[in-house]
């Protein structure tokens, strides 16, 4: 158990993740979205991630996968909200993203000493040095 009394321990997820678990049904996703679901991890957000999924969930492409799947941006929104667990922002991290995108998921990750599940190459390729810091950068759970 981690300190928040869940099973699985404290997560960040970035919004490509979070748009594969609720929006795209990617089958890598499914043991995420089954575990959230389940109440087996802690994923943490803070509202500038919130609010990036919101900005995203209104891309034109994005728009045609919810159709396709038959969702609605609020119905992502309404997950989001529903498992997320809302932090204040962390200070910035020692380590820097060449993508300044994802610093914020970086710095949250740092900050509670997470997983960070992305495929961004940007924040996979900084794994060894997240990982000197209590943070196992990867793809899936």
């Amino acid at each position: 158990m981690d300190k928040q009394g869940k099973a699985g321990g404290t997560l960040v997820l970035d919004t490509n993740i979070v748009l594969d678990v609720f929006v795209f049904d990617d089958s890598q996703a499914a043991p995420l979205r089954t575990a959230l679901e389940a109440g087996e991890l802690d994923w943490v957000a803070t509202q500038a991630m919130r609010d990036e999924l919101e900005r995203v969930l209104a891309y034109p492409q994005i728009i045609a996968r919810l159709v396709f799947h038959k969702r609605s941006a609020a119905d992502v929104l309404a997950n989001f909200d529903r498992h997320a667990r809302l932090t204040h922002a962390p200070p910035k991290a020692p380590v820097t993203c060449s993508d300044a995108d994802d610093q914020i998921f970086i710095d949250l990750a740092v900050a509670h000493k997470a997983w960070l599940l992305s495929k961004d190459l940007a924040v996979l390729c900084m794994k060894k040095r997240l990982l000197a810091l209590d943070v196992r950068a990867q793809s899936a759970i």
